[in-house]
């Protein structure tokens, strides 16, 4: 009879019975999930001194838990969101123990009762116009790398593409003759289609020539598929040779997603409705595209510009009036 209380065998039927084919989750979850039981198991087999292949289900109890996401937030720097998200595959372990061994509801329960901390939700950042153009504008065209990083930074700014979806990217992918598209494989193994600019077009296609349909548009130097390592690298090696000729580039954070929220940002300021550019980005929720039109400070600054005070009625005018005199006797009291 197998031994219901190793945590072993639970560990294993939740990797490939579970997220692979019950619920069939993308890769890159999969490889989060097992990202976090490769840091969790170590660490609970060293507080409880037991080994990894005998350690029970038990031995991750709620307080070790505890323990466990205080090491990753302190010791190993990692960020409130990142925390929560090492809970949230801890969580779905306890529960998919939970719903097939009754006699470990209790653990379930318990180690379900961690809270997840709230995170200060950090504010998007994306690039003007002219920071854009500078960026653009780092790569050597003259040479075989440059002329590849240039297509690169073009086609994330043209599609919005995060740095996995641009790394994988297929040559089949691409529809480089009229009407000019890219068929992009997102987030929930979900395809969209973006257009693509003329110059975009002229930038992919030296890339392209030549090669079949399954092999991947970006490579790196030495010839071997390009990943998401080499798509951020690329963007943080041209975003700081950018930064040295545009001041407001300085001190940026700069990477792939913020020129994914710089397409998002430019689109919505160029009339773009809302829902095209959840379509055009693969978001799910058109809450998530909402974001852009609440952090754009140009469009905020056209609307403010838009409400004209001299067109209110004098009592309104007064109104207003009083009340600001209000407010800043009251803030001059503080």
């Amino acid at each position: 009879m197998r031994d219901q209380s190793l945590l072993g065998p639970w560990v294993r039927r939740f990797l490939l019975e579970y997220l692979v084919a019950e619920r069939n989750l993308a890769r890159n979850t999969q490889v989060s999930y097992r990202d976090t039981l490769t840091l969790l198991l170590p660490f609970v087999s060293n507080l409880a001194t037991v080994p990894i292949e005998r350690l029970a289900v038990h031995d991750v109890s709620a307080d070790r838990v505890r323990a466990f996401l205080d090491h990753i937030e302190h010791e190993r720097g990692c960020s409130v969101v990142t925390r929560n998200q090492r809970l949230s595959t801890i969580h779905s372990l306890a529960r998919f123990v939970g719903m097939r061994s009754p006699e470990h509801l209790d653990w379930c329960s318990q180690v379900r009762l961690v809270p997840f901390k709230k995170a200060a939700q950090n504010a998007i950042g994306y690039l003007d116009k002219p920071e854009v153009e500078a960026l653009l504008r780092a790569p050597n065209r003259g040479t075989t790398l440059g002329a590849r990083d240039h297509a690169l930074l073009l086609f994330l700014y043209n599609s919005g593409a995060r740095a996995d979806e641009a790394a994988s990217l297929r040559v089949g992918n691409l529809y480089l003759g009229t009407s000019p598209s890219v068929r992009i494989l997102g987030k929930g193994n979900k395809w969209r289609i973006c257009p693509l600019w003329a110059v975009t077009v002229a930038a992919l296609q030296p890339l392209v020539a030549g090669k079949c349909a399954d092999d991947q548009v970006f490579h790196g130097r030495t010839g071997d598929p390009m990943t998401r390592f080499g798509v951020h690298r690329i963007v943080k090696t041209y975003a700081k040779e950018a930064a040295t000729r545009v001041e407001s580039m300085r001190g940026k954070h700069i990477s792939p997603h913020s020129i994914r929220h710089t397409t998002a940002v430019h689109l919505l300021r160029a009339g773009v409705d809302i829902n095209t550019i959840r379509a055009w980005l693969g978001h799910v929720s058109l809450d998530t595209t909402h974001v852009y039109a609440e952090v754009d400070l140009e469009m905020k600054a056209k609307a403010l510009a838009c409400v004209n005070i001299t067109d209110l009625p004098a009592a309104a005018r007064t109104k207003s009036a009083r009340t600001s005199g209000t407010i800043m006797d009251f803030m001059s009291q503080l």
